[in-house]
């Protein structure tokens, strides 16, 4: 089963994306992540630095790539 963090490797190979393109994504979402604590979540599970990435990031990235990729969402009449 894939982890969060593979998820996020996975996107970010498939976007072509940078840690500072991801970082502009989450900011879509008023998401605040540093460079540092991005790059611990693409570390190899056996570094000592690695963090795992839990939900809560990995929905507010698919959240930002959704607004990146087709815009914001129309807002309800």
């Amino acid at each position: 089963m894939l982890s969060n963090n593979d998820i996020l490797k996975k996107l970010r190979v498939a976007h072509k994306m940078r840690n500072e393109d991801i970082i502009e994504v989450l900011k879509l979402v008023d998401f605040k992540i540093s460079k540092g604590a991005l790059g611990d979540m693409f570390r190899k599970e056996d570094h000592p630095n690695y963090v795992e990435a839990g939900d809560q990031i990995l929905r507010n990235f698919l959240n930002g790539l959704i607004i990146k990729l087709r815009g914001p969402m129309p807002k309800k009449k």
